[in-house]
């Protein structure tokens, strides 16, 4: 079998475990209140050969940052629109396994269901992991929704199919929508709800804005940041998750 061929059929066989996987996503409230929010998000280096996974725990009740992670490690997975998370999934399941406290919420920068699946990043990590999941995205991956009103916390439902999978949700007045979808183990309510509690003065909620700048090195954050390395990929060749 040529390199080629090897890649065409890894490709197929991610497109059929996100299909697989999507039937055990759960899309209403099964959680507990959580004292401990993580937000996580994916940047990369050397061209795209080494994976950045950002993972920032807030503590709920005082509203602080309590602990940062930044997982490194090589690339193991191709550019495939669609199949971005098993190329950031990596990086991102090796910060979360090197925190200290177990995450009762996690916010990811990237899609939940709204995704041509119905299993994007949110989905991913909320599935391996077993812990509720929200996605917000800062653009369309797939569907449709209107723009909404110009009014802070206001929302559209995002459309596929006549599948509601996800809201355009406005966090500030005059600034674009972000896009916010089920990952695991919530309702599409309580993820607004979620995602709203945790905007401040800016488009995107705090621990997915300061994971993006950890990941994306796009300035320095208020907290040190404990550096990891790691190099396995999350999921092993009968489709379970390691």
């Amino acid at each position: 079998m040529s390199d080629g061929e090897g890649a065409r059929l890894g490709i197929a066989q991610a497109r059929a475990l996100q299909t697989r996987w999507a039937a055990a996503i759960e899309r209403e409230d099964r959680w507990v209140e959580p004292r401990c929010v993580v937000g996580v998000d994916v940047g990369f280096e050397a061209r795209g050969q080494i994976t950045r996974g950002a993972a920032v725990r807030f503590d709920v009740p005082s509203r602080t940052a309590r602990e940062a992670v930044l997982a490194r490690g090589p690339t193991g997975f191709p550019y495939v629109p669609g199949l971005l998370s098993f190329r950031e999934a990596p990086a991102l399941l090796a910060a979360l396994s090197a925190m200290e406290a177990v995450p009762d919420c996690l916010i990811c920068d990237g899609q939940g269901i709204a995704h041509p699946r119905r299993f994007g990043i949110a989905c991913h990590l909320g599935l391996a992991l077993d812990c509720p999941s929200i996605g917000v995205a800062k653009s369309i991956l797939v569907g449709q929704a209107q723009t909404p009103p110009d009014v802070r916390g206001a929302w559209t439902p995002l459309v596929d199919q006549g599948d509601v999978i996800g809201a355009a949700l406005r966090t500030r007045v005059g600034v674009k929508p972000v896009y916010v979808s089920v990952g695991h183990r919530v309702s599409l309510q309580t993820a607004l709800d979620w995602v709203m509690a945790w905007v401040t003065r800016y488009r995107l909620p705090d621990p997915v804005r300061l994971a993006d700048r950890m990941a994306s090195r796009r300035g320095e954050v208020p907290f040190a940041v404990r550096e990891v390395f790691f190099g396995q990929h999350p999921v092993s060749a009968d489709g379970a998750f390691c």
